[in-house]
């Protein structure tokens, strides 16, 4: 579709295309069995952080959700000029009451992204670091190499080494057991990062070199007794033959490492990592009857938004839970999606699976890596001694640009974890966002180095502030690339190119992104003749 409101008139025809976010009517269950928490004193102790008095340090859950794009929900993302959220029709379509609750106790970021596709994110997560830094810039076929037909020769294809200093190394340094639950795709098959527990995970439950499920159904094996094999899910045997979907098998999974953890008087780094909502889409039955009225939505369409909604049960699930052995006030949630939503809503290019936005995953567009994006504790109290040293604004709003990598930082602040000299993170601190205020020293530089195909190909997308560079390196053709710019300030949608008109602007981007990518050693697209294709200035 050529444009935004093309696209609500077909899907959404008696919906108004912008509509002020109302005050959500989903209560928040408070925790009235946490006990308070002794406050921490750091004490230097053989290179490492030591804490006297209670070593009682706030637990963190990492909700990560495969494909998720930040319209796939009911909670409004985007904001107009003045940092309101805003309604649109897609945020009326799914049904998310736990990503509204977490809202509402924490900061929800309107222009959080990450890499456009699963690997290159999940790699940047997990060491702070750039796609063009780390060089997994696509994603991870388990069996073979898909560099692509010009993709560079030298990407990492092979992911995540057992000696680079992991985000669940760092957690592990700082005294936490290190719990993965679902999906992995940090590396192929037998490669060092294949497996979570060859790069800081304690425990790896469900997580392997594949980037989809086989199945999301108990009854079909998750892949072994039905479904695609070469995808179906590890470690999940109990659940075959079961009427127990994927996302529950795996909540409830997540949800009994967690009552071992306490039991076991250690604090907990759950990286809980659905396989949901990547395809297939298939239905779960638990919500189907939430999505039928709508007689313009494909079957696919309506088992995407099922795998939405049990995601957020999910959520639900666990915080729920942590209420209820009393360690909600001393958990910090991490909300996000690893790259744009891939919703079965119309072309992957025009303003259809994440309108108004344009692009899907895999795009050069904001829908394709502008992703969901919420912190907060998972039950606030201005008694509680973590969430003094990280205080989070209820019902906040960030507009600054921020990324996946900034997790890295934000935790190892939180945890007061030195990061080794020899490892590089372009990602920064969070938490004076967190805290509701803005941060006048943040860079708010995005760099997406994608040089593979997609649904956008061979492209770096470079932002500062409200200016968007798209670069493309045209590997067919490498004697004559092109470049599309962008003002997100007075474009949000990407509907105007205006390089024509700013060529200045355009050329000084172009030069910020060479240096960018030189200075991170990135790898570059070849063209017919396996020559490397930089970028330039013409």
């Amino acid at each position: 579709m050529s444009d935004p409101a093309s696209f609500y008139k077909v899907f959404f025809p008696a919906v108004p295309v912008t509509a002020q976010v109302q005050s959500s009517g989903f209560p928040f269950i408070m925790n009235i069995k946490a006990l308070s928490r002794l406050s921490l004193v750091p004490v230097a102790l053989s290179g490492q952080l030591a804490f006297a008095g209670n070593p009682a340090k706030p637990n963190v859950v990492i909700f990560l959700v495969d494909d998720m794009g930040p319209m796939d929900t009911s909670v409004p993302f985007i904001t107009d000029k003045d940092g309101t959220p805003h309604r649109y029709p897609l945020n009326d379509w799914y049904q998310t009451p736990n990503m509204e609750r977490l809202a509402r106790v924490g900061v929800r970021f309107s222009n959080f992204c990450a890499q456009s596709v699963s690997s290159p994110s999940r790699a940047s997560l997990m060491t702070g670091q750039n796609a063009a830094r780390h060089r997994t810039t696509n994603w991870i076929r388990s069996e073979s190499d898909n560099r692509c037909d010009y993709g560079p020769r030298d990407w990492n294809w092979q992911g995540i080494k057992r000696s680079e200093y992991t985000l669940a190394r760092l957690m592990k340094d700082a005294g936490y057991k290190t719990i993965h639950v679902g999906k992995a795709h940090f590396g192929p098959h037998r490669s060092e990062g294949e497996f979570p527990e060859n790069i800081g995970f304690d425990v790896n439950i469900a997580g392997s070199s594949i980037g989809e499920p086989g199945s999301y159904k108990g009854e079909n094996g998750y892949g072994y007794i039905k479904g695609t094999y070469s995808r179906a899910v590890p470690g999940l045997a109990k659940y075959h033959g079961t009427d127990t979907f994927l996302t529950e098998a795996l909540t409830l999974e997540a949800i009994g490492e967690i009552d071992r953890s306490v039991e076991e008087g250690e604090p907990f780094f759950l990286y809980m990592s659905h396989y949901a909502v990547h395809n297939p889409f298939e239905i779960d039955k638990r919500f189907e009857s939430h999505y039928l009225a709508d007689s313009s939505k494909s079957r696919a369409a309506v088992g995407y938004a099922t795998l939405v909604e049990g995601m957020d049960k999910s959520l639900g699930d666990i915080m729920d839970h942590l209420n209820e052995i009393g360690e909600a006030e001393n958990t910090l949630i991490i909300f996000m999606g690893d790259n744009g939503g891939d919703a079965p809503l119309g072309p992957a290019r025009g303003w259809a699976s994440s309108a108004p936005l344009r692009g899907k995953k895999g795009s050069e567009y904001e829908g394709g890596m502008r992703v969901p994006c919420i912190i907060g504790w998972a039950s606030p109290s201005s008694r509680n001694a973590s969430q003094k040293r990280l205080p989070v604004k209820k019902g906040g709003v960030s507009t600054q640009v921020c990324t996946i990598m900034d997790v890295y930082p934000t935790l190892a602040s939180l945890t007061g974890t030195p990061v080794p000299a020899d490892h590089p993170v372009d990602g920064q601190d969070l938490s004076r966002l967190l805290s509701g205020k803005p941060d006048t020293s943040r860079e708010e530089i995005f760099m997406c180095h994608f040089p593979h195909q997609h649904n956008g190909s061979y492209y770096t997308t470079y932002r500062d502030g409200a200016w968007k560079l798209v670069y493309y390196y045209n590997p067919e053709h490498p004697e004559t690339p092109s470049h599309v710019l962008f003002n997100l300030e007075d474009d949000p949608f990407e509907t105007a190119d205006l390089s024509a008109e700013r060529p200045d602007v355009a050329r000084k981007l172009i030069g910020d992104m060479i240096a960018s990518l030189k200075r991170e050693n990135a790898a570059y697209p070849v063209d017919f003749e396996g020559k490397t294709v930089l970028p330039r200035i013409d």
